[in-house]
């Protein structure tokens, strides 16, 4: 049996020189065990035909949205709702734009945007055409969305120059896609929630309160349990990070917007990982209009913020519930402490005074506390690799 024995990958080929290696992608595809439903677009078959592609993988090819039907499945519908995949190589800037922009005006676009099968281009493309802003700011768009792109190869293009923009060769391209589709993946089915980033608090129209926190380490583990198969929504405080892909991104300023977004979903969720840096006060009043210096001394009068995670874990159910103590002195002490009074089954603690690790970096040097009494410490690494530590601890306690 071959690693896709049982899959189903729809094929879709567009219309540049590349789309002849796309016959060598359909043949490795089947003959790694999956079934290859191809679609065409019409400018591919100005390159390759469609008996080509019907001998290869043995199934009718698709093309026109309004050929005659031979059954009673809307055929776009059928292959959207039976792929297990969809698999576009090459990907043109012409079909990239489209998918980016939600046009669906033939066989291979209309399937795209009626399917939830995960969806892997393969750009192929003249260098000046990929390096070009617009699509470049597609291609960010479609990994906003959760679309897997396969980098293309650089050398000689057959529009006669040197660059980046080559179809990767198909054995390649079939071994990202057996990756993809065999890759474990413990979240599988799995809602978590995911806070992210500081709050901020209106003084006035034009000031507020807030903290040096920039969300890296909640969009990592956003992100990571995304890759990992979980259904996420990640709420998250001002940032100038990117939505990540693939997953579901609340934007809030405050703290009670904060409340407010988790709350809603918390009853349905399976782990809430509270990674945010959430004010404890806000200003009890807030100013209409900017405020004017007039006095040496401006004093602001403060009230409580709600412990968002103080009330999650009271309300606690099936929940596995993480949090975070980002301390500058007396760490284990403080993260001890909060682990017992919230209730958490895991914290995650680190000293964010320390200049290689916490806010604003990469990088991050944490200890976990268990409700159970262990303790495990970490050296520096990356917080990508640190929300697979976090993740792997979750997946752990909920199986």
């Amino acid at each position: 049996m071959g690693a896709l024995t049982g899959k189903k990958i729809v094929l879709g080929v567009t219309g540049g020189i590349a789309a002849y290696k796309a016959v060598e992608i359909a043949s490795r595809l089947r003959k790694a065990g999956a079934e290859v439903h191809v679609i065409m677009t019409r400018e591919a078959t100005e390159f390759v035909t469609e008996l080509t592609f019907r001998e290869i993988t043995g199934q009718p090819v698709s093309v026109d949205m309004w050929a005659k039907v031979t059954n009673f499945n809307v055929e776009h519908i059928a292959l959207a709702t039976l792929a297990d995949l969809v698999l576009i190589a090459p990907a043109t800037a012409n079909i990239i734009a489209k998918i980016a922009a939600g046009i669906a005006d033939d066989m291979l676009t209309t399937t795209v945007l009626a399917t939830k099968a995960p969806v892997m281009l393969a750009p192929a493309m003249n260098t000046n055409m990929y390096e070009n802003p617009v699509t470049q700011g597609n291609m960010a768009e479609l990994r906003r969305r959760g679309m897997q792109l396969i980098e293309p190869a650089s050398g000689h293009l057959a529009c006669g120059i040197e660059g980046k923009g080559r179809l990767p060769e198909p054995v390649q391209i079939v071994q990202e896609v057996m990756d993809f589709m065999t890759r474990e993946q413990p979240l599988q089915g799995r809602r978590i929630i995911v806070t992210a980033g500081g709050t901020i608090e209106p003084l006035d129209p034009v000031r507020y309160l807030g903290n040096r926190s920039t969300g890296k380490m909640g969009y990592a583990i956003a992100a990571e349990a995304a890759r990992q198969g979980a259904e996420v929504l990640l709420v998250s405080g001002p940032s100038n990070l990117p939505n990540p892909a693939g997953v579901r991104t609340v934007r809030i300023q405050t703290a009670r917007e904060m409340q407010a977004a988790v709350e809603a979903e918390y009853g349905e969720a399976d782990a809430v990982i509270m990674s945010a840096a959430v004010a404890d006060y806000r200003p009890k009043n807030v100013a209409a209009d900017k405020i004017k210096k007039s006095d040496d001394e401006l004093v602001l009068h403060l009230e409580r913020n709600p412990d968002i995670l103080f009330g999650l874990g009271q309300q606690k159910q099936q929940q596995v519930l993480v949090g975070f103590a980002a301390e500058t002195c007396n760490v284990e002490e403080y993260a001890k402490k909060k682990l017992t009074k919230k209730n958490l089954d895991f914290i995650v603690a680190n000293d964010v005074s320390s200049k290689d690790a916490g806010f604003a970096v990469d990088n991050n040097r944490v200890q976990l506390y268990f409700r159970d009494g262990r303790a495990e410490k970490y050296p520096l690494m990356a917080k990508a690799e640190l929300a697979k530590v976090i993740l792997e601890k979750v997946a752990g306690i909920l199986s």
